[in-house]
């Protein structure tokens, strides 16, 4: 029997600063494009966030590429998640010997690729 799984490759970055809801905004625009269109709408962004996730995606896309013999120009983006993270807990003085906790937010990101197949090539064509 023929293994039919797709080949996917994975790449995380953890306690990357920043929050969780900002990235995603950034991850749900490039979730489900080639990583040639990944890069391009990342490059033009004008969102911080923008640097980690390219980090994480290039990652990936490198994991695919040594580890799977994938070509990076067919690959696609399967999944992209950002996760909350432990925040860094930092404090401020304030008024009459108080001290004020600020609360720095982390996230986890995490990008997976895949060959493009053949099925969703062909339903592109359609489209």
């Amino acid at each position: 029997m023929v293994n039919s799984s797709p080949k996917i490759a994975k790449a995380h970055g953890r306690y990357i600063r920043g929050s969780a809801s900002k990235v995603r905004r950034v991850l749900d625009q490039i979730r489900g494009r080639t990583y040639r269109d990944a890069l391009i709408i990342l490059e033009f962004m004008p969102y911080r966030s923008t640097n980690p996730i390219t980090k994480v995606l290039r990652s990936a896309v490198a994991n695919a590429e040594h580890n799977l013999g994938l070509d990076p120009s067919s690959l696609i983006i399967q999944t992209a998640t950002a996760d909350m993270g432990p925040p860094m807990k930092r404090y401020r003085p304030r008024a009459q010997g108080r001290a004020f906790a600020i609360k720095k937010q982390t996230c986890h990101i995490s990008i997976s690729v895949s060959a493009l197949s053949e099925t969703t090539a062909t339903q592109e064509d359609n489209n």
